[in-house]
Order: C-alpha cells, then sequence, then structure tokens
C-alpha cells in the first residue's frame, strides 16, 4: 500500500479495486490451471470450470458497479473498466460460458447434452450466490471506504423504466449478444475478444440506465439477490424470462433464416437441373451464400430437424 499513501483518498480506492479484481482473476486463474490438472471425470471438470468462471465474473462486475457508483460524473472511465474486465474474462474464461443463456443455447442447438448443460446451470447458480456472499466477506475488511458489508445487503432497484420497456431491454441486449457469439465464430480470436468487449461496453451504454444491461440470468441474482426476495415476479420475468426469450427469438428466426436459404438453393438447382445448366451458388438471393451455408450449417442442422 505504500505506493499508494501519495495518492488522494479516492484514487487510493479506485487502485485497492482494481488490485481485488485483478488478484480476484489471478486466483481463479491458479484455480482452473490446478483443475484441469487435478480433474479427469468430465462431469467435474464441467462443474468446478463454469464454478469458477462465474465466480470471476460475479466479484469483478460487483466491484465495477461499486466504482460506477462513486464515479457518476465521469462514465467513460465506467465504460472503459466494462471494456477492459470483458477482455480479460475473454481471454482468461475460454470454454466456458459464465451465462445460463448461453448453456441453453447450445443445449437447444444440439451443442450439449442436457446432462452437461444442468450440471452447468447448477455451478452458475451455485456459484452466483457464492460470489456475492464472498464479496461481502471482502468489503468487510474495509479496503476502501466505499467497502461495507450493508451496501450488499439493500437492494437498489436497477428498472427505470415500466415493465414492457425492461422486458424489451434485457431481450434486446440478449439477443444481439448471442447473436454476435454465434456470427464471430469464424473470426480470429483476438478480434473475436474484442468485437465482443465492445458490444459489451455498447449494450452496457444503451442500457444501463434502463436495467443495468445485465442479460444474465446468474449475474442478476447475484448482483440483485435481494430485490429477487422482495420482488421476485418482475425481477424474474425481467432477469431471467426476458433473456431467455431473446434466445429463443435469435434461435427461431435464425433457423428460418437457414431453412429458406436451403429450400431456395434447392430450388434453383432443381430447376437448372431440368434446363441442364449449371448453377453456381452465387446466383442464389443474398444472405444465402456458401460461406452462410459452411459456417452455419453445423449449428443449425440439429435444430432444423426438429422443426
Amino acid at each position: 500500500m505504500s505506493p499508494l499513501l501519495g495518492l488522494r483518498p479516492e484514487l487510493q480506492d479506485t487502485c485497492t479495486s482494481l488490485g481485488l479484481m485483478l488478484s480476484v482473476v489471478l486466483l481463479i486463474g491458479l484455480a482452473r490451471v490446478v483443475a484441469r490438472q487435478q480433474l479427469h471425470r468430465p462431469v467435474a471438470h464441467a462443474f468446478v470450470l463454469e464454478f469458477l468462471a462465474t465466480f470471476q465474473l460475479c466479484c469483478c462486475t460487483h466491484e465495477l458497479q461499486l466504482l460506477s457508483e462513486q464515479h457518476p460524473a465521469h462514465p467513460t472511465w465506467t465504460l472503459t473498466l466494462v471494456y477492459f474486465f470483458s477482455l480479460v474474462h475473454g481471454l482468461t474464461l475460454v470454454g466456458t460460458s459464465s451465462n445460463p443463456c448461453g448453456v441453453m443455447m447450445q443445449m437447444m442447438l444440439g451443442g450439449m447434452s442436457p446432462e452437461t448443460g444442468a450440471v452447468r446451470l447448477l455451478a452458475q447458480l451455485v456459484s452466483a450466490l457464492c460470489g456475492r456472499y464472498c464479496t461481502s466477506a471482502l468489503w468487510n475488511l474495509g479496503l476502501t471506504q466505499y467497502h461495507v458489508s450493508e451496501r450488499s445487503f439493500a437492494c437498489k432497484n436497477p428498472i427505470q423504466v415500466d415493465l414492457f420497456k425492461a422486458v424489451i431491454t434485457e431481450a434486446v441486449c440478449s439477443f444481439l449478444f448471442h447473436s454476435a457469439l454465434l456470427h464471430f465464430q469464424e473470426v480470429r480470436t483476438k478480434l473475436r475478444i474484442h468485437l465482443l468487449a465492445a458490444l459489451i461496453t455498447f449494450l452496457v451504454y444503451a442500457g444501463g440506465s434502463l436495467t443495468g444491461a445485465v442479460f444474465n440470468p446468474a449475474l442478476a441474482l447475484s448482483l440483485h439477490f435481494m430485490c429477487f426476495d422482495e420482488a421476485f415476479p418482475q425481477f424474474f420475468i425481467v432477469y431471467w424470462l426476458a433473456p431467455s426469450l431473446g434466445i429463443l427469438l435469435m434461435i427461431l428466426m435464425f433457423s428460418f433464416s437457414f431453412h429458406g436459404c436451403i429450400t431456395t438453393i434447392q430450388l434453383i438447382k432443381g430447376i437448372n437441373t431440368v434446363t441442364k445448366t449449371q448453377t453456381n451458388i452465387q446466383d442464389s438471393p443474398a444472405g444465402c451464400d456458401k460461406d452462410f451455408i459452411t459456417s452455419y450449417g453445423k449449428h443449425w442442422l440439429h435444430w432444423i430437424h426438429q422443426c
């Protein structure tokens, strides 16, 4: 702490909070390495990694939320931190989703078995609550002037609009984020992480003043647990059902779009077979090019067969 003594108290508190978040990231990274080396059962491996990832996300977001409340006049600083820690999470939490909506999406697309999905969902919910109470325990240490345990047990309603607008906000955020998650699968990893971090920052900027732009049921449970206790129906609809609705709409829209592309191409090929002319894939309608089909075929084939 000695290098911080020459700083103003506000800057000392900010540096302490940043150091706390980075320490959590380092400890979780170490725990993930140990888990990968020691755990060989797939179920235990999936549970522990998902638990650790969600724990890191929740702890860091608690601290970020606290920092944003201390610097309301400087939203640029808060958005910069959101972007930076989105990059950190993207780099360090590879192979996990930390979001029940992401697990639901993978299960509905056939990329994850129901058993594995249930294990991951359980790990996320348990970790969300553990992250909340561990954060409260850290705040009890009084490392900064605004680290007070009473704050974590108070309900500060983040919903600043009526129920319909709140549902639309969370559903649209979930729809956009997970759509981008699928679209960016073919993008280089380093670039993809920056694109997703930029998108998260934009969504927080656009919807943060309305609902907080959480679009993550586990994270919402950790951040607003007392609000769930006091106004469960409203918070359940906004922070659990609305993001899930965004996922369902995304899957339905893209599955029907992909099915339409396949049907149109088959029709064109049939016509060209009758006329004995060769068909070039570029003759298909816009949005149905070969790269589209190659990229998304494996994601949507299982779902299309069920429709």
